[in-house]
């Protein structure tokens, strides 16, 4: 456009300068006015048509300076955001870290106190005779409870997980963590083997704090992929009424309350119905941050459902073979003996107007199913659905508490008990 207007105001300049000529040269003025016209009328148009074309210049270099102006405050506006927003990222990242790092302090730290209580313990017993050492039965007692504090020294304790379906489907819902102790050959020593030597030492309580330790960190691990699946974890009435573990304990299920619904505590039936005030309190301070329970061992059917609701009891394991050789057929059709009055279909009913879901455990047979469904029963857990596998060493070490910490703790009872024994 700017390239067409300059043709067309040269061509206006010259006729308005030919157009003067013309008027001075007809008026008398000779040829010397009209060129002398012509002249001074195109000068002073060029004259006129530079300071317009200046004009117009000086006009748009003002507005694209305006321009530049504004989008340079549109820069500045979103560095700002972006400052902002790194601010908030860093930030956050920051205190991200920080929660982590006093998250892992604390355990560390609890986990401390949790071995030097135990070293404490492992003293107190080590500085006491051997008794019917000289006995063969002694001489096993003494050697597998050395077994057992070698375990614990060297941190051989895994953590096992069985699953726990949901029936008809048989889709893992939830698995039951377990503790298992090797030997230095790397034998696999079952609770029934090493339970007799360790309870009267005091080691069975660290066992169990050790696992519920590791179950929080594998409740943890899982919710980080996203998957919602629950793990029992077994809680001693020692471990409830621990006044020294246990408050460290609480405030480390305090920092991961977003996983109650996925970590459910297991006790026995009699340690339920023996539990005193300290026990119950604390089994209250659980449920308040949204844990719940569960009780196993159950070899009375005839409960108070009602103490079961007000401590958040929400599942009851029975076994199969024992629920089973419980039904008996009379004339008002098929009952439980533990309860003749109710009919046996309408068992599961029962418990779940308060709550509670049965979980038939120790299924080995398929036979067993049909009966079990009959009963409604929807939870079924045993070795016909999977038995208890070893957390793969991977994720298993980083459940760890600190190994070395442990080694150093117990290796020095050891040592300190092999010397007086000497």
């Amino acid at each position: 456009m700017r390239r067409l207007t300059l043709p067309l105001l040269s061509a206006s300049y010259l006729s308005l300068a030919l157009i003067l000529a013309l008027s001075l040269w007809r008026n008398g003025g000779g040829w010397g006015a009209g060129v002398a016209g012509l002249v001074g009328m195109l000068a002073l148009c060029f004259t006129f048509h530079g300071l317009i074309g200046r004009a117009l210049e000086t006009e748009g270099l003002r507005k694209e300076i305006d321009q530049i102006r504004q989008a340079h405050r549109i820069m500045l506006g979103q560095m700002e955001k972006l400052d902002a927003r790194i601010s908030e990222i860093v930030s956050t990242v920051a205190d991200d870290a920080l929660r982590r790092s006093e998250e892992l302090s604390g355990e560390v730290q609890m986990l401390e106190d949790l071995v030097q209580r135990m070293s404490q313990r492992l003293e107190e017993r080590m500085s006491a005779p051997p008794v019917h050492a000289a006995t063969p039965a002694g001489r096993h007692s003494a050697a597998l409870l050395e077994t057992v504090r070698e375990a614990l020294a060297d941190n051989r304790v895994d953590l096992y997980l069985q699953p726990i379906v949901g029936l008809p489907q048989r889709r893992t819902v939830f698995y039951e963590s377990f503790s298992r102790l090797r030997d230095e050959t790397g034998r696999v020593m079952m609770p029934a083997e090493y339970l007799s030597v360790a309870e009267p030492e005091g080691l069975v309580t660290a066992i169990d704090n050790l696992l519920l330790f590791r179950c929080v960190q594998i409740v943890r691990r899982l919710a980080k992929t996203d998957r919602k699946v629950g793990i029992f974890c077994n809680v001693s009435s020692a471990s409830l009424a621990d006044e020294t573990f246990f408050p460290q304990f609480l405030d480390l299920l305090a920092a991961n309350r977003d996983l109650a619904g996925a970590l459910i505590f297991e006790l026995g039936q009699a340690a339920f119905d023996s539990r005193g005030a300290v026990e119950a309190r604390n089994m209250a301070k659980l449920a308040d941050l949204g844990f719940r329970f569960s009780l196993d061992k159950v070899v009375d059917l005839d409960i108070d459902f009602q103490d079961l609701a007000r401590s958040d009891v929400k599942f009851l394991k029975i076994g199969a073979q024992f629920l089973l050789e419980q039904l008996q057929d009379t004339d008002e059709g098929l009952v439980l003996r533990s309860i003749p009055d109710l009919a046996a279909q309408d068992f599961s009913s029962l418990t779940r107007r308060y709550g509670v879901e049965i979980i038939a455990e120790k299924v080995e047979a398929e036979r067993q199913i049909v009966d079990i469904l009959e009963l409604d029963i929807q939870y079924g857990q045993g070795h016909l659905f999977g038995e208890p596998r070893a957390i793969r060493d991977q994720l298993l070490a980083e459940t760890d508490p600190p190994a070395e910490f442990l080694r150093t703790n117990l290796r020095t009872n050891i040592r300190r008990r092999s010397r007086m024994v000497g």
